[in-house]
């Protein structure tokens, strides 16, 4: 395997994780229809969805995981710490976009500092 393959997987990934983070709020955050289905409908699972996902936007759940993970992962050595930075990454991305983006750009910044730092 080819030294440089995790970080192209990873560079094909983030685009699309972004994609999808974006889908998710435009389509079930923020489309109007969601709105009067989950008045009337509530036990629906996209309704379920959508108010825990809201709860955690609210209390900055995932952008506090974000930035938590991208703490660890600047004090965590070699490998490992490499795989945090990108589990913060993962996280940070959709709290960037769903709204959390003071806490969230933090941690993009400090995952993004740990995934080009050396790794000895």
């Amino acid at each position: 395997m080819s030294r440089r393959l995790p970080l192209i997987i990873l560079l094909l990934f983030v685009p699309l994780w972004l994609a999808a983070s974006y889908a998710v709020r435009y389509v079930l955050m923020e489309d109007a229809q969601w709105v009067g289905v989950c008045a009337e409908q509530a036990q629906i699972w996209q309704c379920q969805a959508r108010s825990t996902l809201g709860l955690m936007i609210h209390f900055g759940v995932i952008a506090w995981t974000a930035l938590g993970l991208a703490l660890l992962a600047q004090v965590v050595p070699a490998r490992a710490g490499w795989r945090l930075a990108v589990l913060a990454l993962v996280v940070g991305i959709p709290a960037l976009v769903l709204y959390s983006a003071s806490i969230a750009v933090f941690a993009l910044v400090l995952a993004g500092l740990r995934l080009v730092r050396r790794l000895h």
